[in-house]
């Protein structure tokens, strides 16, 4: 199926955009990452780039949160084609629920099989300290909202399956290249919560006790989304202070931002050599 012709039949609502964007790229990328706050240069990892700006891109939605430049940035990283969503939107910027997820509809559009979501998160385990990267295991939408609400896009089934969200398979083969390569990791479970207050001290040892690992703003609804597109989907959270009443600090977004910019090499490391694993997986 040609990327024109499966944003028709699978996502209807991405076509224009695919048009859009094939006025700049003929690229079929193997896999999306989606980058979280303070991770956006991420994506200058990649060679070989296209930048598409969001702006330009037919029902992107737009980002208005700091550390979320609104662009596509097609590329290679370690032998993978790979395109950056650097412009993720959040539910409570004030978008709907489905319009959050519509780059993953697109980025699927375009060819993209597998997902890989950052975010910046809040610990809540003891375990998961300022500067710690959580694989995500699975989730907890404490939002109470879905993209899949509405009408059934022909791209998947009515009632996907969440039994097994992040590919469990490809979390554990990450994990192993972490730990060979002396990278110390977590695995949790990661609660959404729309936004955009902090939570409450109350609402953190609720958490807690509802088995949250770690608790954030994003990527949810894109995990749905891209379920229901058959996708395989790895996650990682970068912890960049303790949630609520279990650290000294005030809370404060650009505090967010500068743990994201410090643990930036790390998580580059990473995910250069979960790429490679993949590249080596097809040879």
């Amino acid at each position: 199926m040609t990327a024109s012709s499966s944003s028709t039949e699978l996502y209807p609502d991405t076509k224009e955009a695919v048009a859009t964007v094939r006025e700049h790229t003929d690229r079929s990328p193997e896999i999306a990452l989606v980058l979280g706050s303070g991770l956006g240069d991420l994506a200058e990892a990649a060679e070989d780039t296209v930048h598409i700006a969001t702006t330009d891109i037919p029902g992107y939605p737009h980002s208005t949160v700091a550390g979320h430049a609104g662009e596509l940035v097609f590329g290679e990283i370690e032998g993978v084609s790979v395109v950056f969503v650097r412009g993720r939107v959040h539910l409570y910027e004030g978008h709907p629920v489905r319009a959050v997820s519509f780059p993953i509809r697109l980025v699927r559009a375009l060819g993209a099989k597998r997902l890989m979501v950052t975010n910046a998160a809040g610990g809540i385990n003891p375990r998961c300290t300022p500067g710690t990267l959580m694989f995500i295991t699975d989730h907890i939408n404490f939002a109470f909202a879905n993209p899949l609400v509405g009408p059934n896009d022909p791209g998947g089934p009515r009632f996907p399956d969440m039994s097994a969200p992040y590919d469990p398979e490809w979390v554990d083969r990450a994990e192993a290249l972490a730990l060979a390569n002396g990278i110390p990791t977590e695995r949790g479970t990661y609660l959404w919560t729309r936004g955009p207050s902090y939570e409450t001290k109350a609402e953190i040892q609720a958490y807690k006790y509802l088995g949250g690992d770690a608790v954030g703003m994003s990527t949810v609804p894109e995990v749905i989304q891209a379920q229901h597109a058959g996708m395989q989907v790895i996650g990682i959270s970068t912890i960049t202070n303790l949630a609520a009443g279990l650290g000294h600090e005030y809370l404060d977004h650009d505090d967010v931002l500068e743990v994201g910019k410090s643990i930036r090499n790390t998580l580059e490391q990473l995910v250069r050599l979960i790429l490679k694993d993949l590249a080596a997986d097809r040879q």
